[in-house]
């Protein structure tokens, strides 16, 4: 029994050493979008402040497609060695499961949870030449001639693919779906008018509300936002019930070291409870939301649980 013992501490050495040398080279952050939407925004301003506490640099990644699971599924085939980590969001983690026959990860078993991120409000916008100007109106107009409007939305099995989904599902509309690789290529085409509406992070869209370029009609979560507290909840404007907000995450590949992704949890935590970022999230209608490892495991769980029925009542499918 010694010597098996003795053993089994021989083995579990390197991986213990590995862990008190890390990092030693440049961490890789990818991210499930394209640049310019509000998870880039986040990790953007989280990368150089991590760095100064870990003495080495984050470089951001973006891989869009597929709902996200591109980038998903990369990470998890990553080594599990504290140099790859994957900013999910809310939709990947939790909507996917249902909304894809199947998956090449599993969000539960494929990664080691570090954190929350943040979480973040959907607006529900529309370009400025659009007759609507309230959730009424739109739902009227889609009720009267579905087929006319598309609806614009940051990724296949994002919140706000499925936001737009809850929507037709308590107003009993019918929307044609667009997706796009990300909430910036979103903003883009609302600004340029190419979709007729969308549910959009604030950060995508607020400077382009602010200039009266898109025009919101509300705002998608539980409460109004201090950033815009004239605009009524999609549930104070007609749809009761109507409540979805989106967070995102940090997670290794499963099997990385435990004291690695304690470190990193604590590097995290402290640069999200700094006061100065916080202010910076806010300013960009971001939230910061730092949390332990078994948090985010208990969040990825009970949204998966709360997503799947409304997913497999709507019909939603890949292709929108």
């Amino acid at each position: 029994m010694f010597r098996r013992t003795a053993l089994l501490a021989g083995l579990a050495l390197p991986a213990v050493a590995r862990a008190q040398d890390w990092p030693s080279r440049p961490i890789r952050v990818v991210l499930p979008f394209a640049a310019g939407g509000s998870s880039d925004v986040a990790a953007r301003m989280l990368a150089p402040r991590i760095s100064a506490l870990l003495g080495q640099q984050l470089v951001i990644e973006n891989r869009g497609g597929a709902g996200g699971n591109i980038a998903a599924d990369a990470v998890a085939r990553a080594t599990p060695d504290g140099y790859t980590i994957f900013q999910g969001n809310a939709g990947v983690m939790t909507v996917n499961p249902t909304l894809f026959r199947s998956l090449t990860f599993d969000p539960m078993t494929s990664f080691a949870p570090i954190s929350h991120v943040m979480t973040v409000a959907n607006l529900l916008v529309c370009p400025a030449d659009r007759p609507w100007r309230s959730v009424a109106d739109l739902r009227a107009a889609l009720l009267r001639d579905p087929e006319s409007i598309r609806a614009g939305n940051s990724g296949t099995g994002s919140i706000g693919h499925l936001a737009t989904v809850l929507f037709d599902h308590l107003a009993g509309t019918k929307t044609l779906h667009v997706p796009y690789r990300g909430g910036g290529p979103l903003a883009t085409d609302l600004l340029a008018g190419h979709v007729d509406y969308g549910f959009a992070t604030t950060p995508t869209v607020q400077s382009a509300i602010e200039a009266g370029r898109l025009r919101a009609l509300a705002i998608g979560t539980a409460t109004r936002s201090p950033l815009m507290p004239h605009l009524p909840t999609v549930a104070e404007a007609g749809l009761e019930g109507y409540s979805v907000s989106n967070w995102d995450s940090w997670l290794f590949p499963a099997g990385t070291p435990e004291p690695v992704v304690q470190r990193m949890t604590a590097a995290l935590t402290q640069v999200l409870k700094a006061p100065e970022l916080q202010a910076e999230f806010a300013r960009r209608g971001l939230e910061a939301y730092p949390s332990s490892p078994a948090e985010l495991a208990a969040s990825i769980r009970t949204d998966t649980q709360r997503w799947a029925p409304l997913v497999r009542a709507s019909g939603a499918t890949p292709e929108g």
